[in-house]
């Protein structure tokens, strides 16, 4: 009996965290929203990049990412982001995988910020290899009383 249970609980621990992973290449439209107690302002932006994220059998996850952000009126003066993120995925079964993400985001060009980021979408399977991104996701930067909001609509491809 106990010969059994020491074989048995290892593997049952390790299908547990079994996990799957992925990547992505993303476009988001949006808009950088400035904002302080008596003043607010939006451009818009557009956001690129791609990543990879595992994801474990109960659902939670880590990923990373590299991307670029602009002003749509000005691409060439954007910055360069990298994030690490943490997850959940609600459903982990069929072609649904509705998810809701957080985490560190570095911006950087001649110098740097710190912000954190939050948002949330799904994934959508057409295949076991190959699917769709829908997901929406805010960057913050808090300069003293301001506050930043770099948000946008990610549209892109999943595949494992």
């Amino acid at each position: 009996m106990i010969a059994r249970t020491l074989v048995l609980v290892p593997i049952l621990a390790a299908s547990t965290f079994a996990q799957y992973s992925h990547g992505y290449v993303f476009v988001a439209p949006g808009g950088s929203s400035f904002s302080t107690r008596s003043f607010g302002d939006t451009d818009a932006t557009l956001h690129l990049g791609g990543g990879g994220e595992w994801v474990s059998r109960i659902g939670l996850g880590a990923g990373a990412e590299l991307g670029y952000l602009a002003g749509t009126n000005s691409l060439g003066n954007g910055f360069g982001t990298a994030s690490l993120t943490g997850s959940y995925h609600f459903l982990r079964r069929g072609k649904w995988d509705p998810f809701a993400a957080a985490g560190y985001t570095l911006g950087f060009r001649s110098g740097t910020l710190n912000m954190f980021h939050f948002g949330g979408g799904t994934n959508y399977w057409f295949s076991r290899r190959a699917g769709l991104k829908l997901e929406f996701r805010d960057h913050v930067f808090s300069p003293g009383p301001a506050n930043v909001h770099f948000w946008g609509f990610r549209f892109g491809a999943t595949f494992r």
